[in-house]
């Protein structure tokens, strides 16, 4: 099972595309694994995920393939 702790000592990036009203979210990526985090929150929950399943979401993210509310 992944889980956070995969993540210790991964360097975390904010997103480019952040707001200047703080509404950010935070990736790293280390072996085998991919996380995404509240910036706001670092010490909070983390979404971990293989880094196959983080670079499809990265590709969805990019090809504007995920479905708006």
């Amino acid at each position: 099972m992944i889980t956070s702790s995969d993540l210790a000592g991964a360097t975390w990036r904010k997103s480019s595309r952040s707001a200047d009203t703080g509404s950010c979210v935070e990736l790293a990526h280390a072996e085998v694994v991919f996380g995404v985090r509240d910036s706001k929150d670092a010490e909070g929950p983390v979404l971990a995920l293989t880094a196959e399943h983080g670079f499809a979401f990265l590709n969805a993210i990019r090809n504007d393939r995920l479905a708006r509310p």
